[in-house]
């Protein structure tokens, strides 16, 4: 009882001289608290004691221990601190010394950190962690000061090239270059910023020489990139007016750099930029006002006349990019209604600018286009029935406020502003169509005798009349016009224009054979005249563009399609202009390719519900008769003779903007269509069309991926990955084949993806890393369970070329799983290919993993049957595999295992076969056999055989 008094007593007093805040016993805690690893809580009673000691020493004992404290959270910049409070009250502190040495190096300070320790080291010459600190930090300083000093001059040098007007051209470029260089490394952008560099390169800018601009450009957002201070810091130093200003230069390299640099900001403005600036991010400020300011800029220049084609395009690209969220889970999209409040108008006129009018906007062939996209992201973006509502009235505002039977002009940028929004948001432009007076005035405008008014007419009526009851209403009241127009009109460009929109018409019953809108062979007549415009080079681009146009629609007929297919001229004239730098055609070409190799979904006809739609008499969509399989083959083959593969080599790296996700999609489900056939994937590999597939299968719809993906896997299935692949890009292919294998593809896309891996997996330990990295091993496994024979022959030839990767050999050794049993249980099926892979597997993972030997005895008691069958199989290929796996478990150290298999009636198998030297082909059998015969004598369990003397 006294013995408990007398705890109890210690233990208040000890609670009352912390409560009182005694520094000593605070100091104390603290330490109890380091030792067993709780920093927080140590952290918390130092803290404590500094606010109540007075005595000084104590206090530098304090902020030393609390500095060990900050080193060990990775707190460098507090560590220094708490340090250097210690140092002041004691100069030779060494303990403080060197904790401030050791958070200085980590942040950079090696001049600093090097002082300090060099303090430590003349205070204890003989510690040999002080030494040791002293000479890395020394050599670190002097390759550091090499470097930057190195870096310093070279950078003074290229800016005294680059800048000196009596230098050569070549001398410049090369300057020009290696600042470029220099900018995409972190410690050469810093010596550039450090060095004054941004204003030499405004100095650069100023010269008016674009090769100089372009080279400042492409500094600058090297600069940029990836670094959120020196982000601010160039923005505000060169000023975002004047970044607008480079890129409204009618350059369209120099405008496209200037795109990169705003993007690189955006990027380091916005989270990319993940760095930890320690003490210095106090001094990156918030970033929203630059990016509300870039913003408004780029609004300006959209329908700014001093800017060119090439700088709105641009500014077009980067609203396009970055106002939409990427991710509709994301909530905010203030960005989108702020561009809807202050530049929707500006984009609409944009839309409605008629180039062949005076006074319009510079713009480039993909400028409208561009906008439209832009319009319709923007209409997607949106959440709720009263934003899109807002939005239509917007719209509907500034048509009506253009519309003006006194002014032709005005009336026509209406018109033309409606068929802007029928390529973007289509309801939108459709809501507006129907609005009274509107169509009436496109009619009208259709017999004007201005040949201005005709075009736009006639382009807002195929426009228009995408959907199938205005496209109804137009065959009922705008096809003699159209006919007429055709006609009576000299311009090539209006007489294209209206053949367009009959052909448009004359489809609208899709691939539907008895919903044919025109007399038997009308559509082949206007298919003719197209393809006659499409291969006459006297024609200018643009007119041309609109008979591909027609054919997208007129190649729903199947003997349109098989016309086309049939003409070489029109097909490589076409697949040239698909190469060309106007992008506005990507859509119609990929539409026309998708028809003629019907790569389209189609439904499924099922017999009994034809029957009833007849009984009902309804109408029953009739396939036509060159749409079957040996026609579309015959197509497929003629288009890959024209070149149509390198034609969508160049379609897919066109700007992002105007590759939507739609025709991203349309062109994988041609690629898909032409990979079919086995023969003709190695022409697809040689024009390009390997690489290409990898930004389909990994960018756009969820279909599309899916298509890229499969005829992705349909070429890797057959191909050398290098060839097929080249360089990095190979790596690239391993994730969509994965996606691939997932339970809820079809089976005949996980049986390709299968086979593309099995042969990735068989070209590099590097891919097979990166196929295990991609989680790819667990669907592999579920695959191998697989009742359907193809699909589990092809995942068991995959973990074939995947068990020499040390992460298989980690599941496989795995306790409480099924892996190695099914392995061995595959080995006895009666497929020869499915045993030739699962006993290659084992024979395989059995020689690299010693435990498994054992284990395989475990899994099931068919074992040793198994491997019996194996071992006397007439196929020489398993054969072999069984004899390499009883030779590995001979070779495993488990005595037991090796003298099981010799008892059994493996010894008498291995007798035979050693002893067949008659068979060729089983040569490597019989050396196998022989070495477990030997392997056996080693062990000591066999005597060898010795003749009677």
């Amino acid at each position: 009882m006294v013995t408990m008094l007398l705890v109890n007593t210690k233990q208040n007093k000890y609670c009352e001289r912390l409560l009182m805040g005694d520094p000593i016993q605070l100091k104390d805690e603290g330490n109890k608290h380091f030792q067993v690893g709780d920093i927080d809580k140590a952290i918390e009673c130092y803290t404590s004691a500094i606010k109540v000691c007075q005595d000084k020493k104590v206090l530098a004992v304090i902020y030393r221990n609390r500095s060990a404290c900050y080193l060990k959270k990775e707190s460098f910049a507090n560590a220094v601190s708490d340090a250097s409070k210690a140092i002041d009250e004691d100069a030779s502190d060494i303990k403080a010394l060197y904790r401030r040495c050791q958070a200085l190096e980590k942040l950079g300070k090696l001049d600093m950190a090097f002082k300090d320790v060099q303090r430590c080291a003349t205070l204890e010459p003989k510690n040999k962690t002080f030494l040791e600190t002293l000479r890395r930090l020394g050599a670190e300083i002097q390759a550091k000061l090499k470097t930057t000093f190195s870096t310093d001059s070279r950078v003074q040098n290229m800016f005294n090239i680059l800048l000196n007007e009596e230098m050569d051209k070549e001398k410049k470029e090369k300057a020009a270059n290696n600042l470029i260089v220099l900018s995409r490394e972190d410690s050469g952008a810093e010596r550039i910023f450090q060095n004054n560099g941004v204003a030499l390169l405004l100095n650069m800018i100023e010269t008016s020489n674009a090769e100089l601009i372009l080279a400042a450009v492409r500094t600058l957002s090297g600069m940029c990139t990836g670094h959120k201070a020196r982000a601010m810091a160039i923005v505000n130093m060169v000023g975002v007016d004047k970044m607008c200003s480079i890129m409204a230069l009618d350059n369209e390299e120099i405008a496209l750099a200037t795109c990169s640099l705003f993007q690189s900001i955006n990027d380091s403005l916005t989270g990319a930029d993940t760095r930890d600036y320690g003490k210095e991010a106090s001094l990156v400020l918030d970033a929203a006002k630059d990016l509300k300011t870039i913003l408004l800029a780029l609004l300006e220049m959209v329908a700014n006349k001093k800017v060119s084609g090439h700088g709105r395009d641009q500014a077009l690209n980067l609203l396009t990019k970055n106002v939409p969220r990427k991710d509709m889970k994301e909530k905010d999209h203030s960005r989108t209604l702020f561009t809807i409040d202050h530049g929707l108008k500006k984009i609409l006129k944009v839309c409605g600018q008629v180039p062949e009018l005076p006074d319009q906007l510079p713009l480039t062939e993909n400028t409208q286009l561009i906008a439209s996209v832009l319009l319709n992201k923007l209409y997607d973006d949106l959440k709720c029935d009263p934003e899109r509502t807002n939005f239509r009235d917007i719209c509907g505002e500034y048509i009506t406020s253009k519309i003006d039977p006194n002014n032709m002009d005005k009336s026509l940028h209406a018109i033309n502003t409606i068929s802007g929004l029928l390529q973007g948001p289509f309801d939108v432009g459709n809501s507006l169509v129907g609005q009274q007076g509107i169509m009436e005035m496109m009619v009208a405008l259709c017999g004007s005798e201005r040949e201005v008014d005709q075009m736009v007419a006639v382009e807002a009526l195929i426009h228009a009349s995408t959907k199938m009851s205005r496209a109804s209403f137009f065959i009922t009241n705008g096809v003699s016009l159209l006919k007429d127009i055709y006609k009576k009109t000299k311009n090539e460009k209006i007489k294209i224009r209206a053949l367009v929109g009959l052909c448009k018409l004359g489809s609208a019953g899709g691939d539907d054979y008895a919903l044919r809108q025109f007399a038997e062979g009308s559509t082949e007549k206007l298919a003719k005249q197209c393809r006659k415009w499409l291969c006459n080079p006297q024609i200018d681009s643009k007119t041309r563009k609109w008979a591909i146009e027609g054919l997208a629609y007129l190649t729903n007929d199947a003997d349109v399609k098989d016309d086309f297919v049939e003409d070489e001229l029109a097909m490589k004239a076409m697949f040239e202009m698909a190469k060309s730098r106007d992008k506005t055609i990507l859509y119609a070409v990929a539409c026309t390719l998708v028809n003629c190799t019907n790569s389209y979904d189609k439904k499924e006809i099922i017999p009994e519900l034809v029957q009833l739609a007849q009984f009902s008499k309804q109408h029953v969509p009739q396939q036509h008769p060159k749409d079957k399989k040996d026609f579309i083959e015959k197509r497929v083959k003629r288009l890959l003779k024209a070149g149509v593969t390198s034609a969508l080599a160049v379609m897919v790296k066109a700007d992002n903007s105007i590759l939507t996700d739609q025709t991203k999609e349309l062109l994988a489900r041609v690629f898909l269509a032409l990979s079919e056939d086995a023969k003709e994937r190695g022409t697809i590999v040689a024009q390009g069309g390997g690489k290409a597939l990898i930004p389909l299968a990994l960018e756009g719809t969820e279909a599309g991926k899916v298509k890229a993906s499969f005829a992705l896997a349909k070429i890797a299935a057959v191909s050398n990955p290098e060839i097929a692949f080249p360089g990095e890009r190979v790596y690239e292919v391993v994730r969509p084949l994965v996606n691939l294998l997932h339970t809820d593809k079809e089976g005949a896309q996980n049986y390709e993806a299968l086979r593309g891996l099995t042969n990735l997996a068989g070209y590099s330990e590097k891919l097979r890393v990166k196929i295990v990295k991609e989680k790819a091993l667990p669907e592999i496994e579920n695959h191998m369970f697989e009742e359907n024979d193809r699909i589990r022959l092809a995942a068991t030839e995959c973990m074939c070329n995947l068990v020499t990767s040390k992460e298989v050999h980690a599941r496989y050794l795995q306790d409480g799983n099924d892996r190695l049993k099914l392995l061995v249980l595959l080995c006895g099926e009666d497929d020869d290919k499915l045993q030739i892979a699962a006993a290659g597997a084992l024979a395989m993972i059995t020689a690299a993993e010693k435990k498994l030997c054992t284990k395989v005895t475990l899994v099931t008691v068919q074992w040793l049957e198994i491997l019996q069958r194996l071992c006397l199989h007439t196929n020489p290929m398993i054969q072999q595999r069984g004899l390499v796996t009883v030779y590995n478990m001979l070779n495993s150290d488990d005595s037991e295992l090796a003298k099981k298999l010799i008892e059994s009636e493996m010894l008498e198998i291995l007798t035979v076969i050693g002893k067949g030297d008659d068979n060729p082909k089983r040569q490597e059998a019989a050396e196998v056999a022989r070495m477990c015969l030997v392997k056996a004598m080693d062990l000591g369990l066999i005597k060898p055989f010795s003749s009677p003397s």
